[in-house]
């Protein structure tokens, strides 16, 4: 049976296996579709695919707002090439509607739910898992965030997203947004700021005032002013706003008659480790390879 370039196409988009290896399972399959797959998932393991194991730490960040219900998700792919991609950025999209309409509970439900594209599905996890295969390129649902009340949202060049829950005006709300993406606040106020940077921030300050080598007295004056001055610099509340850096952005909500009750932030590849490539590195690899094996 004659081995043709669709059938190794369709192979590689269910298991994500190299389109190599799919053309060879073929032809040892006899063209047979499930006994191909079989000896991939035995010469491969579970991890079907090298693009599996490829760290994805571009992507985009996409929002959706429906009424009173709004849906954040980070979607990472390899390189920047791919997000201006047409049918990845439908993928994420779709992925960010159905996150406000089903409320999954997590990514894998989320991949579960019905969704196709260009031929792939009947789930979200199909349609990404062929748009791999169709790409070339790892890309991954990495995590989701949806709520519900009074929402708005801002994302900025695709790379950051802000979801605000508010309640008043939805420009004042919007800004404040914006306000975020801009100056990345950790937390609503200085009260909110998670304990272990406060004692990371503390402990810096503490060493500086032990070098200044100021009487005690005024050391823990040093001390307290920096912590005070960090949670100010971190807390949105107490940021100076973007728009009128004369006012805090609290006093803004308060002129605009508006309260914000929480935000979530998500910047793409936050927290990831990048693969750095050395080229030279990887020629001196080879040569030494080269050099061993003669």
């Amino acid at each position: 049976m004659a081995i043709t370039a669709a059938m190794v196409g369709e192979l590689r988009a269910k298991t994500d296996a190299p389109m190599m290896e799919c053309k060879k399972a073929l032809i040892e399959a006899e063209g047979n579709f499930d006994k191909a797959e079989e000896i991939l998932r035995v010469k491969l393991g579970n991890k079907a695919g090298k693009a599996s194991s490829r760290i994805t730490a571009e992507g985009i960040v996409a929002c959706f707002i429906d009424g009173q219900v709004g849906s954040m998700i980070e979607v990472n792919c390899e390189t920047d090439f791919v997000t201006k991609n047409d049918s990845f950025l439908a993928l994420c999209n779709a992925a960010a509607e159905l996150v406000a309409k089903h409320n999954p509970a997590d990514v894998e439900a989320l991949g579960a739910l019905p969704y196709a594209i260009d031929g792939f599905g009947p789930t979200l996890e199909d349609a990404r898992r062929g748009l791999i295969g169709k790409i070339g390129e790892n890309m991954s649902f990495r995590r989701i965030k949806r709520v519900e009340g009074g929402v708005t949202s801002y994302v900025h060049g695709g790379r950051i997203g802000v979801l605000v829950q508010y309640a008043g005006s939805e420009d004042a709300a919007r800004d404040v947004a914006m306000h975020i993406a801009a100056m990345k606040p950790v937390s609503l106020s200085s009260s909110d700021v998670p304990a272990d940077l406060v004692a990371k921030e503390r402990s810096v300050a503490t060493a500086k005032a032990a070098e200044s080598g100021k009487p005690a007295d005024i050391a823990t004056k040093m001390i307290e002013g920096a912590v005070a001055k960090y949670l100010k610099e971190v807390s949105l509340m107490d940021q100076p706003f973007v728009k009128n850096d004369k006012q805090t952005v609290a006093a803004m909500l308060k002129e605009a008659n508006t309260a914000v009750s929480a935000f979530t932030m998500y910047v793409v590849g936050e927290g990831i480790e990048k693969k750095v490539d050395d080229f030279a590195a990887e020629v001196a690899a080879q040569v030494a390879a080269a050099k061993a094996g003669s």
